[in-house]
């Protein structure tokens, strides 16, 4: 730091410690454009920034909320509170926190922090200086007779508490699109403001952060940078309008892979939500972000104002843009208002869906999360007897998973010496129709040729794609010896992220189950000397795969 410099920030600081002892508090104190947010020693404080602090050589590390090592004056031309001939700015100070965002804005380009011990927050301030007070007060005015004072209407505070029976992680998506402009935006950010008190955001309730809808998406803020709804409401007050396209879309992917994360704030094991607001209709195609959003556990909800007149459908490149979009197509996360001026009435409602844990379908858990594929001897020693109470076990298993198509999925392979798909993971969308097709697949007799089948379960059965961590599981039962060599075919199952489960039966050799099995062995070999006595392998088995999945995600 040059001396100049130096002395222009010791000056700033003796002038915040004259304030400490005594001025009055809404007359701006004149700092120093490298006067930090860590020299402020007020919770509040009104400051005079001076003019052309952005040719100085100042850091800024944040946007909207700033770490206390930034720049005072230099945040405040960031936020686009003062410009750079300077004026008054109210700062508030705020707790350390982590991932203060970079940005460009008004000129300035912020820097991205991982964390900071103290924070600070910019807004305008209205000043008028002592020497128009005192023109004013000393002008002579008509006597007249005292008015009566109007009776203050009562101000709402908002609760500072959280809802300890909404513990939902929720990322919303503004629409910031050329399509709503400034004065929708607006309003769009009202009824933000009011759903955020009406959720009871707070440190042990809801955490909520907001990404913008634009032709490029954009994070304000994320879900631990605002856990009080004071300043939560702040922030979104302050969020700026982009314009652009509706990019739906890219901003759900956009939300998916980077804004749901630890270093982020996610607290773990709680339900994740987008609720996706679009002024019309989007821009791109929801299908393939919607998708991916369903299968990494997160629910979406789609909240669409002002839909397309029949006269408009002609320019709506997606008409059912809604069931595509949500976590599932049945009514309860979707939500259509007619206007951005009567969405008071739907506040209540709204908070109450995502406020439902046990109808948030898409949470990822393992009884909703898990593919299972099923091995099946058909060999001629099994008999068509015992091959039914194989189908029973095996049925007893899928019974106790949610199969849907936004749930857990099962499919059947049986083998001999040859292998037959039964059915895939996708054939059945319900887990009646998934369990009858299992209750009815024929008994084919033959060899056992237990490794070639692994080998052909997972090129034919499980998707190529990364479906999660310890989300698909394969479970081989087994009667007898295997002719060729199962040991290699089930590390390479492993590998491909499947974890097996061996269940043996009669003469299957204990070294094989164990063989195949995921580790630790005890917990994923199971057999038994009858076919009778498989229903009681049901829970322990059922148990393992969702500790598996608990410990894996």
């Amino acid at each position: 730091m040059s001396n100049l410099s130096a002395v222009l920030h010791l000056l700033g600081i003796l002038g915040l410690t004259y304030r400490a002892f005594g001025s009055e508090p809404d007359v701006p104190l004149p700092i120093a454009c490298l006067t930090r947010g860590a020299d402020i020693p007020e919770s509040r404080q009104v400051v005079l920034c001076p003019p052309n602090c952005t040719q100085w050589r100042v850091s800024v590390f944040g946007s909207g909320v700033y770490a206390a090592v930034s720049s005072v004056c230099a945040a405040a031309v960031h936020r686009g509170v003062i410009q750079s001939s300077g004026g008054p700015v109210e700062v508030h100070r705020l707790q350390g926190r982590v991932n203060y965002l970079s940005s460009y804005s008004h000129g300035v380009q912020s820097q991205a922090l991982a964390k900071w011990t103290s924070s600070f927050t910019v807004a305008g301030a209205v000043y008028v200086s002592q020497e128009l007070s005192s023109k004013i007060t000393s002008t002579a005015l008509p006597a007249a007779e005292p008015e009566k004072k109007p009776l203050k209407k009562p101000v709402k505070k908002i609760p500072s508490g959280g809802n300890r029976d909404c513990q939902m992680e929720i990322a919303v998506l503004l629409d910031s699109s050329q399509n709503i402009g400034k004065r929708r935006f607006t309003l769009q950010k009202n009824f933000l403001s009011k759903l955020a008190v009406m959720l009871r955001v707070g440190p042990d309730g809801p955490h909520l952060g907001v990404v913008q809808t634009s032709d490029t998406p954009r994070t304000e803020f994320f879900l631990t940078n605002y856990t009080q709804p004071k300043e939560l409401v702040s922030a979104i007050k302050q969020i700026s309008y982009q314009g652009g396209d509706t990019n739906t879309g890219k901003a759900i992917m956009h939300t998916v892979e980077s804004f749901f994360s630890a270093e982020a704030g996610l607290r773990r094991g709680h339900p994740r939500v987008i609720m996706v607001l679009v002024d019309g209709w989007p821009s791109d195609d929801l299908g393939e972000a919607a998708m991916l959003a369903r299968e990494s556990g997160i629910n979406v909800f789609l909240v669409s104002v002002a839909r397309p007149a029949p006269e408009e459908l002609a320019m709506v490149p997606e008409k059912d843009f809604a069931k595509k979009a949500v976590c599932k197509d049945n009514g309860f996360f979707a939500l259509s208002m007619p206007s951005w001026f009567t969405t008071t009435k739907h506040v209540k409602p709204l908070s109450q869906r995502l406020c439902s844990a046990e109808q948030l379908l898409c949470s990822k858990t393992c009884y909703n999360s898990v593919n299972l594929g099923f091995l099946i001897d058909g060999s001629s020693s099994v008999g068509d007897g015992n091959f039914r109470l194989v189908l029973d076990f095996l049925s007893s298993i899928a019974g106790s998973f949610d199969i849907s198509d936004v749930g857990a999925r099962i499919g059947a392979v049986q083998f001999t010496y040859d292998q037959r798909l039964e059915f895939g993971l996708y054939d059945y969308k319900d887990k009646e129709a998934a369990i009858r097709a299992l209750h009815s697949v024929p008994y084919m007799s033959g060899g056992t040729a237990t490794g070639d089948a692994i080998t052909y379960t997972v090129q034919n059965l499980f998707p190529p794609r990364r479906a999660g961590p310890r989300r698909n599981f394969l479970i081989v039962v087994t009667d007898g010896q295997s002719y060729d060599d199962v040991r290699g075919p089930a590390l390479a199952a492993q590998k491909e992220g499947i974890t097996v489960f061996s269940v043996g039966v009669a003469w299957a050799p204990v070294d094989d189950l164990k063989a195949m099995a995921s580790e630790p062995k005890e917990s994923h070999a199971f057999f038994s000397r009858e076919f009778t006595g498989l229903q009681q392998f049901t829970q322990p088995l059922v148990r393992a795969i969702c500790q598996d999945f608990t410990n894996a995600n």
